[in-house]
């Protein structure tokens, strides 16, 4: 059996000073459901102390149960704003977007209530997309919940795309980025993406992963320390730890 990464200790009375904390599931459904009781935990948590709260959600088909269960959470929805990671430079309404599994698994039953804000839209550039999100992001996210491939992307940071350096060095929330070339981005090299800059304003973040070939990815990207082979290291990157959601 491989060894997980170790969960390091943490003293509730001391202020939060690891990079991460493991959370190693045995089955499915426990994962699906500690996940988006720890979600909804956070959203309930801001929503006491704010008129509002912002949920950054990923796409891909790892969170989409988890998107399902926490839209039955008993939450005031109405002061939700749910946003993106990222989008790959598709309509809201196609398939194939981010925008669409949210608005199929999360928005509905209570979370139906909550304002999406998709990042793109018809008539919209996507530089003007990505103006927008850009704006919207001066509202600090309380979670930002993201995904990992087995290369170490995360959002759409690819570790072989052309302008990754770029795009880790940007001061802007958003940035649009050329995944050319990165076997990982498919057909859909043209993207929108949150980068280290504006996932560092999110109060939490939570990684997301499945699978024995994630966990050793995660592991060598721990191991290595190198953002740029490995962009999910920017999830490390915060005031408070990375919840790192893991089941085989």
């Amino acid at each position: 059996m491989l060894d997980a990464p170790s969960p390091v200790p943490h003293d509730p009375a001391e202020p939060d000073t690891v990079p991460y904390r493991w959370h190693e599931h045995r089955s499915f459904d426990t994962w699906t459901w500690s996940c988006a009781v720890a979600i909804a935990a956070e959203l309930r948590r801001d929503l006491s102390r704010r008129p509002r709260a912002r949920l950054l959600l990923s796409g891909g088909t790892t969170p989409a149960p988890v998107y399902r269960a926490l839209a039955r959470a008993p939450l005031d929805w109405s002061r939700v704003d749910v946003a993106l990671v990222d989008e790959r430079w598709l309509q809201p309404q196609d398939p194939d977007s981010n925008a669409w599994l949210v608005r199929q698994h999360l928005l509905r039953d209570n979370a139906a209530a909550a304002r999406f804000e998709a990042l793109t839209r018809p008539g919209r550039s996507i530089q003007e997309s990505a103006a927008f999100a850009n704006a919207h992001a001066l509202q600090p996210a309380t979670a930002a919940v993201l995904g990992m491939g087995e290369d170490g992307h995360t959002a759409s940071l690819f570790p072989d795309m052309p302008d990754l350096q770029r795009s880790l060095a940007s001061r802007h929330a958003y940035v649009v980025v050329d995944a050319s070339g990165s076997p990982g981005a498919r057909q859909w090299s043209k993207r929108i993406s949150l980068t280290p800059s504006g996932l560092a304003q999110a109060q939490s973040r939570f990684l997301l992963i499945q699978g024995k070939a994630k966990r050793e990815a995660f592991q060598q990207a721990l191991a290595s320390g190198d953002v740029q082979r490995w962009p999910v290291l920017i999830g490390l990157d915060g005031a408070t730890p990375l919840e790192v959601h893991w089941y085989p």
